[in-house]
C-alpha cells in the first residue's frame, strides 16, 4: 500500500508534545501499514549511559511487555531544541523496538521494516525515515548505536532504577 492512499502521519508526529503521543503514532503506523498491533506494552526509562559516544537507544526484552528506553541519549536528543528532530528520533527508536515486541527478532529484518514503515507513514524526506535509512549520525554525528551485548553490565544497573513512562500524562517533550 502506498502512503498516498492513506493520510500520512508526518504532521501529527512533528507536533507531538509527549513520548506517549509519539508511541501512539508508532502503533497507528504499524496498524495501518503492517496490520499488526500489540496491547499492554509499556515504555520504561533507564539510565543505560553512553560509552565514548556509543549507546544503546532502547531494547525490548523478548517475551516481556516493555520497551526500555535509554534516558541518556534521549536527554541528549532533547537538547536539539528542534521538536521535529527529537520526535523523529523517538519515532524511529520506538518503532524499531515495537517491531521486536511483535515478534520480529532478526535485526536486519527489523531495520528494513522500520525504514519501510517510516517511508509509508512519514514520507521519504522526514527525519525519522532518514534516520531509519542512514542512521542517527545524520542528525547526531557525535554518537552511534552500540551493540547490545557490549553494554550488559550498565543495562543491569540501569534497569534496577527504571522509571515507567505514564502513557496517559505529559512527559519529556517541551
Amino acid at each position: 500500500m502506498s502512503y498516498e492512499t492513506k493520510e500520512r502521519l508526518d504532521k501529527k508526529l512533528d507536533n507531538c508534545t509527549t513520548l506517549a503521543k509519539v508511541f501512539e503514532l508508532v502503533k497507528e503506523a504499524v496498524k495501518r501499514f503492517l496490520n499488526m498491533h500489540r496491547a499492554g506494552l509499556m515504555l520504561g526509562l533507564a539510565d543505560l549511559g553512553m560509552k565514548r559516544g556509543y549507546f544503546i537507544g532502547a531494547f525490548h526484552p523478548v517475551g516481556s511487555n516493555i520497551i526500555v528506553v535509554n534516558r541518556t541519549p534521549l536527554e541528549t536528543a532533547l537538547q536539539t531544541k528542534e521538536r521535529r528532530i527529537f520526535n523523529a528520533y523517538c519515532f524511529h527508536l520506538f518503532l524499531h523496538e515495537y517491531l521486536h515486541s511483535l515478534g520480529y527478532i532478526d535485526e536486519d529484518e527489523v531495520r528494513e521494516l522500520t525504514c519501510e514503515v517510516c517511508r509509508l507513514a512519514l514520507g521519504n524526506d522526514h527525519p525519522a525515515t532518514i534516520m531509519a535509512e542512514k542512521g542517527i549520525t545524520t542528525y547526531f554525528p557525535e554518537v552511534a548505536y552500540l551493540p547490545l551485548d557490549d553494554h550488559s553490565n550498565r543495562m543491569k544497573r540501569g534497569l534496577s532504577e527504571m522509571e515507567l513512562i505514564d502513557l496517559k500524562t505529559p512527559d519529556y517533550i517541551k
